[in-house]
């Protein structure tokens, strides 16, 4: 397909979802005259041109914003008081079949997996099987990390491989792997040995000094849950996480399974394209692997939530999950998400690329609300910060109240 064909395609489809309310799947024309906050109402102040106009993206639909950065799909969910408000897919799922994205197209997580794989280590921890803080090499057995000057005082831990301050120089970035291409195990990954198409981890300062992305990091993470645990990684997060919270539109799966392929979106390049493959593979679990929908990443996130505010989890205490949330001292990481203040409110979140995928899943700590994108093209960057904001303003995320009249 061309890219002035896609244009067209994009221009032409009408967005698909569902959402709380009746509705929720119309477009914006229709949903206008909605009643006064209605879920329908709010989709149509998030995709319609925003007022006031501030230049920029403003006067642009959400639409007009994936035909200019040619993204042939995108899929939104928002909460708000701990539930889904609404759920709605834009565009198509893939430019060679024409599938059109619902609520259920699924879309690679990226490096939102490591805060789902965090989720799990936090079980682990609260059942006593592993802990924060305890040297990472006491759950290894086929692999460890190398005894030098760097962690002499200071072992790596959990806690410093999950907030990316382990002193690990590797700064992955996982490319994934064709689908007909061998694929590496744990351990070939880790020490960057053929078929890995990356490098060694490597550690080049103590633990909690400086803070440095790591996805080889979170690979070692991934083999200390399999060898402490005695089981396959993707049936951990299956009976830990997915699981327990309903998420029946996710899974650990690489490759993905041929029924679970009948609802997944194709990677796309930067010009909205399709590529030599429908997507790439991702042997890295715990940093990459995760197949997920909007609403899946939102229920994992008002998961967090209701711990945090309520002690009402499914998968973890309160105690557990504020220790999730506490930073690392060093960077902005707490325990696998990213801790920021925005505003007047504190959010935790994890953005997310793989080839062909981008995405973002932002969440407040009290209050109840935030939202997920997903898209399918390496342009989708472009858009997830517009998305994300325009929901802030159509919800009044964090405004300040009136000072009481006395």
């Amino acid at each position: 397909m061309t890219g002035a064909a896609l244009v067209l395609a994009l221009t032409a489809l009408k967005a698909t979802g569902s959402g709380a309310n009746a509705g929720a799947g119309a477009d914006a024309a229709a949903t206008a005259a909605a009643a006064p906050g209605s879920a329908a109402e709010y989709i149509a102040r998030v995709e319609g041109p925003q007022s006031p106009n501030r230049q920029g993206f403003d006067p642009l639909t959400i639409e007009q914003l994936m035909n200019r950065f040619r993204i042939p799909g995108v899929s939104i969910a928002v909460f708000k008081d701990f539930e889904i408000h609404w759920a709605k897919g834009y565009g198509v799922a893939d430019v060679e079949s024409k599938a059109v994205v619902d609520e259920h197209t699924a879309f690679q997580a990226a490096s939102i997996s490591k805060p789902v794989t965090a989720i799990a280590v936090m079980r682990a921890v609260q059942d006593g099987t592993l802990s924060l803080d305890t040297d990472i090499n006491t759950y290894l057995e086929s692999w460890k990390v190398p005894a030098s000057e760097h962690n002499k005082s200071q072992p790596v831990t959990l806690r410093a491989l999950l907030s990316h301050t382990s002193g690990s120089g590797d700064g992955f970035g996982f490319p994934g792997y064709h689908p007909d291409a061998p694929r590496p195990t744990v351990v070939q990954i880790l020490d960057g040995e053929k078929p890995s198409n990356v490098g060694k981890v490597f550690f080049e300062r103590p633990p909690f000094t400086y803070m440095k992305y790591s996805g080889g990091g979170t690979t070692i993470v991934q083999l200390a849950l399999i060898e402490r645990l005695k089981r396959p990684f993707p049936e951990t997060l299956k009976t830990t996480v997915l699981d327990p919270i309903g998420l029946r539109d996710s899974a650990y799966e690489q490759p993905l399974s041929p029924e679970r392929d009948k609802r997944a979106a194709r990677a796309h390049d930067g010009q909205g394209l399709s590529r030599d493959a429908k997507w790439h593979v991702y042997p890295e679990l715990a940093a990459a692997g995760l197949w997920t929908t909007p609403s899946d990443l939102a229920r994992i996130a008002i998961d967090v939530q209701k711990s945090l505010m309520m002690d009402q989890g499914k998968v973890l205490s309160r105690t557990t999950a504020r220790s999730m949330m506490t930073p690392a001292g060093v960077g902005g990481y707490a325990v696998g998400w990213a801790i920021e203040k925005r505003g007047e409110g504190w959010y935790f979140m994890h953005g997310g690329s793989n080839w062909g995928f981008q995405c973002q899943l932002i969440a407040h700590m009290t209050k109840g609300y935030g939202v997920a994108i997903m898209t399918n093209s390496d342009s989708g960057g472009a858009i997830l910060r517009e998305i994300e904001q325009r929901v802030a303003n159509a919800y009044d995320w964090d405004s300040l109240d009136k000072p009481v009249p006395r």
